[in-house]
């Protein structure tokens, strides 16, 4: 049976016009090889499979090649290229730095630059995965890299480049190698589909190219697997099968099912993709990737960077002029939150279909409005709400400039308030009573004559018959009540409150609260502070805990909400601590040898320690 080799190897390119999407690379090279201003030491570092290595090999076969083309590329034919694609050629050295890393592998490098080649014009020396290298390496590597033999050239290639040190950075002449674009992922697949007479759909080869991320190595690890799979035709629905990927439907689906608000079909979906096999974070990634797409279809100035296949941008663009921007922002912003948090969460079914239901409601929590050509994001319920209240306008004697006869009531007349709605309601209306001149003309303010106000009535603070006109004229409207005046402090009332509020807690059964509040002594400080006086802390801490509701007691009784008192605990007697309780060890023991010597002379014979 024929020997199978990967496409990634048997299709490896052999020149620098086949290099995919490195085009910056190999036009730089292929002039510095024809204008012969080649540097002593090259550093390819980029992500994996794009094509470091075969660069490397290309350089080094291109530069011992006797007849180079004038585009600088190699002729295959001479012995040095022929030695070379045998891997017969003593001119290219290759070290993998990643299993020799030690410093005695660096020296034996170093000992082998001595010696010329001895076909051709240089030694390459290729190694690979250099930042694998020990810092003791690096070092002895150091003086041959800045000034080796004129027939030396070193190739070093690495995918982490920030870990080589700046002392091998500065040596090297820096190329780095960026990820093939899914375009010519695309074009090279189906240029070795053709050849190999493969039958796969380009939609395959787009969500191949679109897996690898732009890596050319795994997208033809992919491809080779699925002409596996399939056994040579290569279609859309096996590769979503085989490479576990969720098909762009679901989230259309899910995305029709959010816009409705239809949660028990969004979960029944989910509950699908479950049965199916595909993991929480793969769903919340995919979606993301569904929510970002259709974020950037939105606008036609940024559908280029669009990553989806090929015929699906017209769909895409089709939902998203349906969709707010600020329904997808809001959601990519629930969908991130949720990936970062799936990762500590132990029921992450539980954890995504929140996140679904968070989509699902969307709507219901915001609400779009305009402002100066701006969207702005505000909540429909972002706490209590309160009760609108309209004051009422106040009935407004005129005062009238018509003589009357003496020994007759003055006739008032009153502007007509206007009328609010039926569905405000007003706690408190004060009336007050102020005399304007007339208007000059009766039919510029429409008046409505009411009987006269007595003012000797009102001189005496009597606001019975104002507010029974005004109960009379809304009374079925509004709630019409008289404000009243808060009162100062005084310490009878105050005491008077005190005792009834110590006879509640009596009857709550709070016997020991009751007692401090019964043996507490009251002072006035001014007009809304007391001071209350206590003997104990004890009885500090019962008046604390009743704090609030003594206000509130002491705010409805005064109708003064700035009433407050500060409690004070009285300074007794001290009691006076024995000297020995407050002595230590060492202080005691003194204390007992001054009396009594013996005792001392007994701890030195028994050689005792003191704790």
């Amino acid at each position: 049976m024929e020997n199978f080799i990967v496409s990634a190897r048997k299709y490896r390119p052999q020149n620098f016009s086949t290099v995919v999407g490195q085009s910056h690379i190999t036009t730089t090279l292929k002039n510095a090889i024809r204008q012969q201003q080649l540097a002593h030491a090259f550093l390819f570092c980029g992500p994996r499979g794009v094509g470091k290595t075969t660069c490397a090999r290309i350089l080094a076969k291109t530069i011992n090649c006797s007849n180079p083309t004038p585009e600088g590329e190699a002729c295959n034919t001479c012995n040095s290229c022929v030695s070379f694609e045998a891997g017969t050629s003593l001119n290219i050295y290759e070290l993998d730095a990643a299993s020799n890393n030690s410093v005695d592998d660096i020296r034996e490098l170093v000992e082998q630059i001595r010696f010329a080649p001895q076909a051709g014009r240089y030694r390459v020396y290729i190694i690979d995965e250099v930042h694998m290298l020990s810092a003791s390496a690096f070092n002895a590597f150091l003086k041959t890299l800045e000034e080796p033999p004129a027939h030396a050239i070193f190739i070093l290639a690495t995918t982490e480049k920030h870990k080589i040190l700046p002392t091998i950075l500065s040596r090297c002449q820096i190329f780095d190698f960026k990820r093939i674009t899914q375009a010519d992922t695309v074009a090279h697949l189906e240029e070795i589909a053709e050849k190999e007479h493969i039958q796969a759909e380009k939609a395959a080869l787009q969500l191949i190219a679109q897996k690898s991320e732009g890596c050319m190595r795994d997208s033809l690890s992919i491809l080779d697997k699925m002409v596996s799979f399939t056994g040579g035709e290569v279609s859309y629905q096996h590769t979503l099968e085989h490479l576990n990927i969720l098909d762009e439907d679901y989230y259309f689906r899910f995305h029709e099912l959010l816009m409705q608000e239809n949660l028990s079909g969004v979960l029944l979906l989910y509950d699908e993709i479950h049965r199916k096999g595909f993991e929480a974070d793969m769903v919340l990634n995919g979606f993301a990737s569904f929510y970002r797409n259709l974020l950037v279809s939105k606008d036609p100035a940024t559908a280029a960077i669009l990553d989806v296949m090929e015929g699906m941008q017209e769909k895409f663009a089709a939902v998203a002029d349906k969709t707010d921007s600020s329904y997808m922002l809001s959601a990519l912003n629930i969908i991130s939150t949720a990936e970062i948090e799936i990762r500590q969460a132990r029921n992450k079914r539980l954890h995504i279909e929140l996140a679904l239901i968070k989509l699902n409601f969307l709507h219901q929590a915001i609400e779009l409005s305009t402002d100066q050509q701006q969207v702005i994001k505000k909540k429909r319920i972002d706490g209590p709400v309160l009760i609108k209240k309209r004051a009422i306008q106040s009935l407004s004697p005129v005062q009238d400039t018509t003589p009357v006869a003496s020994g007759t009531s003055t006739p008032a007349v009153v502007s007509p308030p206007q009328k609010a709605p039926a569905k405000v309601s007003i706690a408190t209306a004060q009336p007050t009573i102020r005399q304007t001149p007339p208007p000059a003309s009766s039919a510029a303010l429409p008046t409505q004559p009411v009987p006269a106000v007595n003012r000797n009535t009102l001189a005496t603070g009597d606001k019975k018959n104002l507010l029974s006109a005004l109960r009379e004229k809304y009374g079925s409207e509004y709630n019409i009540e008289e404000v009243k005046e808060a009162q100062v402090l005084s310490l009878e009332k105050l005491t008077t409150c005190w005792e009834q509020y110590a006879g509640l807690l009596e009857g709550e059964k709070k016997h020991s609260a009751a007692a401090a509040f019964k043996t507490a002594r009251i002072h006035i400080e001014n007009d809304i502070k007391a001071l209350i006086t206590v003997y104990s802390v004890t009885s500090q801490k019962f008046i604390e805990a009743e704090r609030m509701k003594v206000l509130d007691f002491l705010h409805q009784q005064f109708n003064n909400r700035s009433i407050h008192f500060e409690i004070l605990v009285e300074a007794g007697e001290r009691e006076e601590i024995p000297a020995h309780l407050r002595m230590n060890t060492k202080q005691k023991f003194e204390f007992m040898t001054e009396r009594y010597p013996l005792v001392k002379k007994l701890k030195d014979r028994l050689n005792l320690e003191l704790d």
